[in-house]
Formats: structure tokens, C-alpha cells, sequence
């Protein structure tokens, strides 16, 4: 019987022997603070408590690959190893997976497990532009994606619609530029604290916070603050019929815009007044980041000078690297002559390439740099998981089943591109229909276990597991622990739930 773990570990053997069972009379010893996270996770499955003896030990041993783990299991007891802090964590996580009930209560089946991530970048994205999060639903989203054994945060932080962090060298972007988002609903923003809040709980899930300030497109909600260093709007065939379609009328210079066309923007390129902002902002940002990275966006700045979105790109990389941070950009950025030595390219075309998508990317390679992949038509959150489904849009090749967002391979993406220039996989969840924290678990699940397993778990052509029938019937198991956990999830038809 395939065993219920997602992402599926790099190794399991089961064992013909007894179960270890969890009884009033098992404790957890070892590190405390997993062993903490332990009995947490144990007793919202269970909806019991465990004892205070011995049974289950966490600890550990360093030496092994980074973010590893060992699970040992017997009727005489659980061991659980990590080579580090975030190993130990991913391998509680696991147990936790483990868990399940028979005629005698609550067991864990006899195994043994090595595991260790493939990729070191496994992200999911959170657009709080369109619509704004408050910090309780970003740590619980940090939660979810967390037990995933997902590590970075990608905050979209800017766009049309609003800005949403208060950055000190500029106050009116929060004054000003912060109070709407798509349709009637209200805006809102991070203060320096909250995002410290975020960062510091991402911290205690091993999650690193990468903050994104999209520019020079997307930019509408600066001009609404700083209008000296914003062009007027560029009002496409593409821009009207979105607002036909969506409503949300024309964007105007100076008014808040709360529809979802895209491109119209852009920051005035070449102006010392931007230069400026662009610096005030990105070292604020820099200075409230424990991280490494700094995204600046780049993607969609459709009405924009081809040669002066060159010289942005170039400049702002420049910027961000002086700041002692890595740039990442959309793949769009990678036609830049001048992007700045080991930037990051983020890539979000299709899993087969179109219109130049994947040269572009591989531009980020050549200039000593990496690619995260985030193919739209697979690992974007916000696509509808089925047609009739009330939340998403459908504009990368239709709707994404959850058998669409799993069989895709990522080193067969883009052409020329070995295994060690890929640094992971993200899967972005963007905002335009999504207003609630349930909205962003009916979008996200089970679709995200499909990313977190792409980024996480063995090629598919190196692991029996790493199927789609494997897959389906191991993400259904998650059905009763996600419930447990509160968490709304889609119970897509192509699921045998548990």
C-alpha cells in the first residue's frame, strides 16, 4: 500500500512488523521545539493528547545534506533525525503524515525514510495588491505552505491596485496610495511591525520572506502618491476589453484604479526623480529583510520603450545588488543587456514555451544567475482548478486540474537548461477573484501539494511514486488532516478522497 506523504520522500522502505502505537503513555522528547510543533500537529489529527513518557525522540545530528531528515519506526518506538533545525521540522511534518487509525486507536506504520529536498528554492506566492491580506491570513497561509515543506514567501507587495507596505523614506505610498484593491472591497497595508510579525513567524517555519515591489509596470498606485515619477496610462485594445469583461472602468491619472487590466503603467524611465524613488524604496525594503532577495517584478510593462525598460532593469538590478541583496525578476527582464550579474529569473510562461519565453530565461543563466519556475499553466494557484469553478480565471490555456498541475517535469521546461541552473519551483497565487483566507484555500488546495512535490520530491523519471496515480491517492489522504486543520480545500472529483 502506497503510504499517504506529500511531497513523497526520497526514500521509504516499509517494514513487515508491528505498528508503534500512540497511546496515553507516549511523550516526545528530544528537541523542544519541534517537539512542541509535535504535539500540536498529533492532537489536531487525533483530537487527543499524548502522555509524558518516552516513545517518540526528535533530534539533531549534523553532517548530512542540508534541510534532510531519517524516520525510523518500530513498535518500540519513533526516531526522527535532521541534519539541521529545518531537516528536523520537514521530518515532523512527515510523521505527522504518518499517523492514521485502525480497530485500536492511533498508529504510526513501521518505516524507515531518508529524505532530502531537490530543489533548495520551494515557493508559493501571495499577491496582497490586488486584494489585501491581513497578517493573520499570511501567517496561516506561512502555515499551510510550511507542512508542505514549502521555504520561501514571495510577498507581492505592489501593483495597480495598491501599495502595501509602509517604507520610511516614502510615507505617502501608505498615506496615499494603499486604501483600495480590485472592485468595492478596501485596501490596506503592512506596517514596519507587521512585516516583522511575518518575516519572524516565516522564520519559525524555516520560511525566508522574499518581497516583491513590482516595477516599472504595475505602477499605478505610486502615481496616486508620487506622481512626478509615474507616465501616464497607456490604454490598449487589451486594456478595454479587460475592462468590458471585468469592469473596474479605464485606469485615469490620479484616480485609484480597482479593475484587472494589465500593462498600462509604467514608472518615467530615466527621470533623476525615479532614480531616487526606486533607491529610497528598495533600501528600505533591503533594510526591513532579513533574506537575500529582493524581487523587483519587470514582468507585463507593455507600454513601455523596449530600449528604456532595458535601462531600468539594468539600473534597478544594479540598485538591489548594491544593497547587498540578490535581484529576482520575471523572465520578461531577461531581455535586459545590461540586468545585473546572478540575477534570478522567475518564469512564468507555459510549460511548453511560447513567443521566446524560455531565451529570455535563459539569459538569467548566462549572466551567472538561476531560474525559479512558476509555468502559469501548472502552478498558477489563481487558474480555475475545473470550468464552472467561482473562483479564478482561465487565461493560461483554460482551467488547471489538479492532474495538469502535477504532471509537468521541471527540468524539461525550457530547453538547454541543466538540472543546477534551476534553483526551484514556485507556485504563485495571485488575487484578482480571491477576497478571503477560504478563497485561498479553495484555490490553492489540493493544487499546491502537486507544486510542493514538483519542487520537493525525486524527478518523475526517477521515482515509481512520482505518478499521477500514486499522487491522487496520496493527496486524498490529506482530506480528514486538512479538515482537521481547518483548512477549505477543494475536493476536486479527481481526488479519491479519504
Amino acid at each position: 500500500m502506497t503510504l499517504p506523504l506529500v511531497p513523497y520522500p526520497l526514500s521509504v522502505t516499509e517494514h513487515d512488523a508491528p505498528a508503534f502505537r500512540l497511546d496515553d503513555g507516549v511523550g516526545i522528547t528530544g528537541d523542544d521545539t519541534c517537539a512542541e510543533q509535535l504535539r500540536r500537529a498529533l492532537a489536531t489529527v487525533t483530537a487527543g493528547t499524548l502522555g509524558h513518557g518516552e516513545g517518540i525522540r526528535l533530534e539533531i545530528i549534523a553532517g548530512g545534506p542540508a534541510e534532510s531528515a531519517t524516520i525510523e519506526v518500530s513498535s518500540a518506538g519513533v526516531v526522527v533525525t535532521g541534519a539541521d533545525a529545518a531537516g528536523l521540522f520537514y521530518g515532523v511534518h512527515t510523521l505527522v503524515q504518518l499517523v492514521r487509525r485502525d480497530t485500536e486507536g492511533w498508529s504510526i506504520p513501521a518505516v524507515s525514510i531518508s529524505d532530502r529536498p531537490r530543489f533548495s528554492y520551494r515557493g508559493v506566492m501571495l499577491d496582497v495588491a490586488r486584494h489585501f491580506f491581513d497578517v493573520e491570513t499570511v501567517c496561516g497561509w506561512i502555515d499551510r505552505a510550511a507542512a508542505l515543506k514549502v521555504n520561501h514567501l514571495h510577498l507581492h507587495l505592489s501593483d495597480d491596485q495598491g501599495w502595501r507596505i509602509a517604507l520610511a523614506s516614502r510615507p505617502g505610498l501608505t498615506e496615499k496610495a494603499a486604501a483600495t484593491a480590485i472592485g468595492p472591497d478596501d485596501g490596506g497595508h503592512y506596517t514596519a511591525d507587521d512585516y516583522a510579525h511575518i518575516v519572524a513567524h516565516a522564520a519559525s517555519r524555516h520560511m525566508t520572506v522574499v518581497p516583491e515591489l513590482d516595477m516599472p509596470g504595475h505602477t499605478h498606485a505610486v502615481g496616486l502618491a508620487y506622481p512626478e515619477v509615474v507616465e501616464h496610462p497607456v490604454i490598449t485594445d487589451e486594456v478595454r476589453a479587460a475592462a468590458e469583461e471585468f469592469g473596474g472602468g479605464l485606469p485615469r491619472t490620479g484616480v485609484p484604479y480597482r479593475g484587472l487590466a494589465v500593462g498600462f503603467s509604467s514608472l518615467r524611465i530615466s527621470d533623476p526623480e525615479t532614480d531616487r524613488f526606486v533607491r529610497d524604496v528598495f533600501t528600505d525594503l533591503a533594510a526591513l529583510t532579513p533574506g537575500p532577495y529582493l524581487h523587483l517584478g519587470g514582468d507585463e510593462a507593455l507600454g513601455t520603450d523596449p530600449a528604456r525598460f532595458a535601462s531600468f532593469i539594468a539600473r534597478a538590478t544594479e540598485i538591489i545588488t548594491g544593497l547587498g541583496k540578490t535581484p529576482i525578476a520575471w523572465h520578461e527582464a531577461g531581455a535586459a543587456a545590461g540586468l545585473a550579474a546572478g540575477t534570478i529569473g522567475q518564469y512564468w510562461g507555459f510549460v511548453t514555451p511560447t513567443d521566446g519565453m524560455d531565451a529570455t530565461a535563459r539569459r538569467f543563466v548566462a549572466g551567472g544567475g538561476s531560474l525559479i519556475l512558476s509555468p502559469s499553466d501548472a502552478v498558477y494557484l489563481d487558474m480555475k482548478p475545473e470550468p464552472e469553478f467561482p473562483l479564478g480565471l482561465t487565461w493560461a490555456n483554460g482551467h488547471t486540474s489538479v492532474r495538469r498541475a502535477y504532471t509537468w517535469e521541471p527540468s524539461s521546461v525550457i530547453e538547454g537548461i541543466a538540472e543546477e541552473d534551476i534553483l526551484g519551483v514556485e507556485a504563485p497565487l495571485w488575487t484578482e477573484t480571491a477576497r478571503t483566507a477560504a478563497d485561498i484555500d479553495a484555490l490553492a488546495f489540493p493544487r499546491l501539494a502537486a507544486a510542493a512535490e514538483a519542487a520537493w520530491s525525486p524527478a518523475t523519471d526517477t521515482c515509481t511514486e512520482r505518478t499521477w496515480e500514486s499522487f491522487r491517492t496520496r493527496v486524498g489522504a490529506q482530506g480528514p488532516r486538512w479538515r482537521a486543520q481547518g483548512i477549505h480545500f477543494h475536493a476536486s472529483e479527481e481526488i479519491p478522497w479519504a
